[in-house]
């Protein structure tokens, strides 16, 4: 004789517990959770993200601006420092600028830059040489990690919400159990005459 195990627990039956429905329940909104909702959150997290990396890229475009130059000291003995997923070094650079004539500054140049070469520098609107505003990709780089980060979030949350909820319902099933060996229990363990 085969049954049918599919289900059991959303059908009447004397077997069922009022556990066994909870946690049917939470199976069934844990699994909707995972697979609609931090999806979602993700979506619209980096969606978020994106439109506001975008408006600060944009803001930074138009408060700085590019030069062309040409490094004039070799900028190999001066020590490097970390710029973002690149290393750059101080050294003094000239450039023509129209109106003004030749200026010369001191700014962050990669650090492969050598005397004499031309290199493109970023000024913000003080002449403070800064890095260049982000591009397109690391716009998108920036709105996929927070839409992966914000959805993994969601999912570490729902599982760790399932985590307690199936703590505490089995603690409630345990007491349930005993409540039932108390009624049940003395009919099994007194001797039989």
């Amino acid at each position: 004789m085969r049954t049918r195990v599919r289900g059991w627990r959303w059908r009447r039956n004397p077997l069922r517990r009022r556990a066994d429905v909870v946690e049917a329940w939470t199976v069934l909104v844990v699994t909707v959770l995972l697979c609609v909702a931090a999806p979602l959150v993700g979506v619209f997290a980096g969606l978020h993200a994106h439109d506001r990396a975008r408006a600060l890229a944009a803001v930074q475009r138009a408060e700085r601006h590019e030069v062309r130059a040409v490094v004039v000291d070799d900028p190999a003995e001066r020590p490097a420092a970390p710029q973002g997923d690149r290393r750059v070094h101080r050294a003094q650079i000239r450039w023509t600028e129209p109106g003004k004539g030749v200026r010369t500054e001191w700014a962050q140049v990669p650090a492969g830059a050598r005397a004499g070469e031309p290199v493109s520098v970023w000024f913000d609107s003080r002449g403070r040489s800064v890095a260049p505003p982000p591009g397109e990709v690391a716009v998108w780089q920036h709105a996929v990690t927070i839409g992966l980060c914000a959805a993994g979030g969601t999912a570490v949350a729902v599982y760790l919400g399932r985590l307690i909820e199936r703590r505490i319902a089995l603690r409630h099933r345990l007491a349930e159990w005993e409540r039932e060996w108390e009624r049940t229990g003395p009919r099994w363990t007194q001797p039989r005459m």
